[in-house]
């Protein structure tokens, strides 16, 4: 059979499609879009923390159309400049943004994400560079928080909530294993008896929505009360286990928290060790935000017991600044993670997992590079850059502790062990009611965002609700906390007194 020459059916003189660029077009405007980013990451202080998109900006945003034809790329990015850069923030990514763990954006990661995008492999495994470049950064995750290197598995992956699925599929594998029975046989399906988790009423949602997912369901998710420090109650978790053995349940994970989201509190992991290994149970733990901070000397021990677990899911996008998305899966036993996992591939693949099949961890097959920005934001930092950064945040979370200890007008409702700090604007000469207080602390923190000083975040402790600070930006010192603290009372002195129509002036006794 002869085929036709790329003369004799058309072949165009260059083959790009229409929105391909030249080179040298490319560069010229690749130098503007890195002129863009770095005025955005360097100039960050010149622009408010909060910036909400008004109506007009979120229609022509959702509801433009798709050009019948390119526009000029010139213009495209004139377009980003004015619709998209300027309401990009949402309290993240600046020194005074404290509302969520997000540390924005590492410059060096940054530039790990351009390069990745350029390369684009399929992270599948094999013999790539990106394959060895993932195991590489992988056993780097480990030592920095003690996770055993030897013998383990694991894969980086979107962000704490894909990692925790991953981890208690692996879980639930095992534990259905040791009673003869096979889900990814069977399905859920069959006279078994059900499998019931249990983690702190302080646990991060994407353990309710992990149980969902692994079609366990919320009637098997116990949720455990902690004590007055926010950490898992274990004489509670031991009852909670005894009871489900006794109607014939069968008791398989326990979900612990290497530094909440709420407050950062970290519950007693090496406590929670023995109670699994008595048990035989799966201990999880969720280091997402929290698992870092094993690098602060003032905190380590409380991290004793973390490496006995059997997974751990961590975020790098959230304490490390490393850009969205980035989290990372670990499991102690790598058998366990393939059980779950691993299944024959089609031909065509075989050769190309190789040694090392990233395709064997989780339900993903493509996967982008998110290796290589974890890489040179490490590389650069190196070790001490990391644990530097650890510390500092955790020196001014108890800085802050101490100005909300020290000030009549405010009350601190969380021990502070890492980066958060959960208090509330309370003065005495007002003397409001819980319900009052409450009503004003909320009003404080959306004028506060609004009023393009600061950003703050808010929760429920205990039935109260408190203002939430969060410190995991680099740049963050101490004149942006004493800055928070006088924006919120001058904020919450002008709500408190106002005599205008539905304020909260006369709050209740």
């Amino acid at each position: 059979m002869t085929h036709p020459s790329l003369a004799e059916i058309g072949a165009p003189a260059q083959l790009a499609s229409p929105s391909m660029l030249g080179q040298e077009a490319f560069v010229r405007l690749g130098y503007r879009l890195i002129e863009v980013v770095a005025a955005h990451l360097y100039q960050v202080r010149e622009r408010p923390p909060y910036r909400p998109v008004p109506l007009e900006d979120r229609q022509a945003l959702a509801q433009q159309a798709l050009p019948e034809r390119g526009i000029d790329p010139q213009e495209l990015i004139a377009l980003f400049e004015e619709q998209v850069l300027p309401f990009s923030t949402f309290g993240i990514g600046h020194p005074r943004g404290f509302g969520w763990i997000s540390g924005g954006s590492d410059p060096m990661g940054v530039l790990g994400a351009l390069l990745a995008a350029a390369l684009n492999p399929n992270c599948i495994g094999g013999d790539q560079s990106a394959t060895y470049l993932e195991l590489a950064v992988l056993r780097w995750l480990k030592e920095l928080v003690a996770f055993p290197t030897e013998e383990s598995a694991g894969l980086l992956v979107s962000g704490g909530t894909q990692a925790t699925v991953i981890c208690l599929l692996a879980a639930r594998q095992a534990a259905a294993a040791k009673v003869g029975w096979d889900p990814r046989e069977q399905g859920m399906q069959g006279p078994h008896p059900p499998l019931v988790a249990y983690a702190s009423e302080q646990a991060h949602h994407c353990v309710e929505a992990a149980v969902e997912v692994l079609g366990l369901g919320h009637a098997y998710l116990r949720s455990i009360a902690t004590t007055s420090d926010f950490r898992i109650d274990v004489g509670a978790l031991r009852a909670a286990i005894r009871r489900d053995r006794a109607a014939g349940l069968l008791p398989f994970c326990v979900v612990a928290s290497a530094g909440t989201t709420n407050t950062g509190a970290i519950d007693p992991l090496a406590l929670l060790a023995q109670v699994c290994e008595e048990e035989g149970l799966w201990l999880h733990v969720d280091g997402s935000y929290g698992a870092f901070g094993r690098l602060d000397p003032v905190v380590s021990a409380s991290f004793e017991g973390m490496e006995r677990a059997h997974s751990l899911a961590l975020d790098p996008h959230k304490w490390l600044a490393i850009p969205y998305e980035c989290g990372c899966a670990l499991v102690r036993d790598r058998g366990h993670l393939e059980a779950a996992f691993a299944s024959p591939v089609p031909d065509y693949l075989y050769e190309t997992l190789g040694a090392h099949p990233f395709a064997h961890c989780s339900f993903q097959l493509s996967r982008g590079f998110h290796a290589l920005k974890v890489w040179m934001t490490l590389m650069a930092a190196g070790r001490a850059g990391v644990a530097d950064l650890v510390q500092r945040h955790n020196r001014l979370a108890r800085f802050l502790a101490g100005l909300l200890d020290a000030a009549p007008d405010f009350e601190r409702l969380a021990p502070v062990e890492l980066s958060t700090v959960c208090f509330r604007y309370a003065p005495a000469k007002l003397r409001p009611s819980r319900e009052g207080l409450d009503r004003l602390n909320k009003a404080v923190m959306s004028a506060v965002r609004h009023g393009g000083e600061a950003c703050v975040s808010g929760t429920t402790l205990r039935g109260n609700f408190v203002l939430r600070a969060c410190i995991v930006h680099a740049d963050t010192v101490e004149e942006d906390v004493r800055a928070l603290l006088e924006t919120i009372r001058r904020t919450g002195e002008r709500i408190a007194t106002s005599e205008e129509p539905g304020t909260l002036s006369g709050l209740p006794d």
